[in-house]
């Protein structure tokens, strides 16, 4: 049998284990479709497409509208099938054998994941004591060609403070010419992004997806915002027709369909303060959130029980105690109102039967 790259060998894929259940909110995905009108509008477009011929390589249409959302040049946008492909090209392009990658865990899996297959070295500087970064971690004889920074971070959802990575986090990149990833999946639930630093340090790329406020996660596309010369390094490493005509036609006709988006948004936002009220009336401990999910404990050795008592009343959020410094902490990602209650009432039960 082929060998594997004994790099690889105690890699195992990315899992986000599912179980049969009524309720599922570990997964951060939008809890509800797309509207019929996006839907139609996507149906139209793919229904007019000449399957025979190749997709359009530059995905011209889709970044141009991208950039009217974005009011920014299409040369400043790279889209890929999902986030996690354009986070793959970053890592082809500026990562790879001898070059180091800066994570801080816990923090989204996929970005040491994907440095790892790709010949990366990760060292992960980990957080402060409030779970979010601390500029005194962060020290000038660390290696460092890519930096990755979380904003909301997942699995925690607190967003990261713009003066520190105005004031610390970019000046230390800057000091090794280190390209600065910030990975702004859950941004459209926060009050703030950091868009603007792409004109003030010209390694910045920020990764966004239409999986969360568009609520495409099936549809698997992504985009990265960066200077025009970064862009034209990620699209060295792109292999060709990478996206599909279908994933830009679906893609096109959601950002023409973008009514309902900022509604959506304001319900999720209100729901995630009526699970977090809730959780903290049941004694739990709970993260503040500016993303589309919560993060809590019910304390030491409670949370695998926890988990497990929920799912037998058929609500399944993300048990966290396996990464580390997360031991008994458990992720709910914010549903539709009736998930929502639904979750509550299942917490509340639960606790009292672990107690």
């Amino acid at each position: 049998m082929a060998r594997v790259r004994d790099d690889l060998t105690t890699l195992s894929g990315y899992h986000s284990p599912q179980v049969d259940v009524d309720v599922r909110l570990n997964t951060n995905e939008a809890p509800v479709a797309p509207a019929d009108s996006v839907v139609r509008a996507m149906l139209n477009r793919i229904a007019e497409l000449e399957l025979n011929r190749y997709p359009d390589r530059q995905a011209g249409e889709l970044r141009r509208l991208l950039g009217l959302r974005h009011g920014l040049d299409p040369s400043m946008l790279h889209v890929g099938n999902g986030s996690n492909e354009v986070l793959q090209h970053i890592l082809l392009a500026f990562g790879g054998w001898g070059r180091t990658a800066i994570t801080f865990g816990p923090t989204y899996q996929m970005h040491s994941q994907i440095a790892a297959i790709t010949g990366t070295s990760v060292v992960d500087l980990g957080r402060g004591d409030d779970g979010r970064i601390d500029p005194v971690r962060l020290r000038q004889d660390q290696a460092r060609d890519i930096v990755f920074i979380t904003s909301p971070n997942n699995p925690t959802g607190l967003a990261e403070s713009h003066d520190t990575v105005r004031g610390s986090i970019v000046p230390w990149c800057a000091e090794a010419d280190a390209v600065l990833v910030i990975d702004e999946a859950y941004v459209e639930f926060a009050p703030g992004d950091l868009l603007a630093l792409i004109d003030e340090y010209p390694s910045v790329i920020i990764t966004r997806t239409f999986s969360k406020t568009l609520a495409l996660a099936g549809l698997r596309l992504g985009y990265a915002v960066a200077a025009p010369e970064m862009v034209s390094a990620l699209d060295v490493v792109t292999l060709p027709y990478h996206l599909s005509a279908v994933t830009q036609a679906a893609g096109i006709a959601a950002l023409e369909q973008m009514g309902a988006v900022d509604t959506r948004v304001a319900e999720l936002v209100a729901g995630r303060e009526q699970v977090m009220s809730a959780l903290r009336t049941h004694g739990v401990s709970v993260y503040e959130s500016s993303a589309n999910f919560v993060l809590f404990t019910p304390g030491p050795d409670r949370g695998n029980a926890l988990w497990d008592a929920l799912v037998m009343r058929g609500v399944l959020v993300r048990n966290c105690s396996s990464w580390p410094g997360l031991s008994d902490h458990l992720r709910v990602t914010i549903g539709t109102p009736a998930e929502n209650q639904r979750f509550i009432t299942a917490v509340g039960e639960a606790l009292e039967d672990i107690a």
